[in-house]
């Protein structure tokens, strides 16, 4: 670590905190918590690793706060979860072998996009005012969300748990905010493997990850409950927010690498 023990804590749990809260509400945590990780000075597979240990408590929190409400649709979650987990393992292997690059301009373009439905409403709100899909579409639909965003995760991964959530309400005709809940299952399904792939390989630091945890967990118990008090505005708002971090990150990210 670059810093004194008691430093890297003062850094990183309010921002875990932080990244869980937005994390709960509309995905994207990880544009917070992995850059926080290697600012402490944590080399890039051990923040990698920690994140995924300490953030996969935090979803799980944020899970079963949206399952006690009812803001889950299990058909969808489990369909998506199962092809969530086949997508990442394809991502993965695709990241080995392909430029992520490509995937960055791409979604230099898409974001912008995203960002004016977010604001405009549209596609989101004009999806739920149709009728509910077929049982057996709504589950089609959701193995495709979670294969083809399983593999962006896999591949790439900044905001994904804010792409499915944008699918599910977009193409699913889901609720907003069942939507979110939705996608906290799918999330912690995938979460779950890969916290065990870098645990077996010695990635995660237990003596930031345990503290962080417990931070990573108070934000996203508050920010869950918030989110299925106030509902969709300020998931609307979140959502936005995160879609700019992730415009920001990537443009970043493709002058760094020039």
């Amino acid at each position: 670590m670059a810093y004194p023990y008691e430093i890297t804590l003062l850094i990183l749990c309010p921002l875990m905190f932080l990244a869980a809260f937005i994390d709960s509400i509309a995905g994207g945590g990880g544009l917070i918590s992995i850059p926080a990780y290697i600012f402490a000075g944590l080399p890039i597979h051990t923040a990698v690793g920690t994140n995924k240990f300490s953030t996969s408590f935090g979803t799980a929190t944020a899970m079963i706060n949206y399952i006690r409400s009812g803001s889950v649709d299990f058909r969808a979650a489990i369909s998506g979860a199962l092809f969530a987990l086949l997508g990442s393992w394809i991502g993965t292997r695709l990241a080995l072998s392909l430029s992520p690059k490509v995937l960055q301009i791409c979604l230099m373009i898409v974001l912008p996009l995203v960002g004016i439905c977010i604001f405009s409403n549209r596609g989101i709100e004009k999806s739920q005012l149709k009728e509910p899909l077929p049982i057996k579409l709504k589950m089609l639909l959701s193995c495709a969300i979670g294969l083809v965003l399983g593999g962006y995760d896999g591949f790439f991964g900044p905001g994904a748990g804010m792409f499915i959530t944008l699918a599910l309400s977009g193409l699913v005709r889901l609720e907003l905010v069942k939507a979110v809940g939705t996608t906290k299952l799918i999330s912690f399904s995938a979460q779950l493997v890969s916290v065990i792939t870098w645990l077996v390989n010695g990635k995660v630091l237990f003596a930031v990850a345990i503290p962080c945890t417990i931070f990573a967990i108070a934000g996203n118990y508050v920010g869950s409950r918030l989110a299925i008090k106030v509902g969709k505005k300020l998931i609307r708002s979140v959502l936005a927010i995160v879609s700019i971090l992730l415009f920001i990150k990537i443009l970043t990210d493709l002058i760094m690498t020039r």
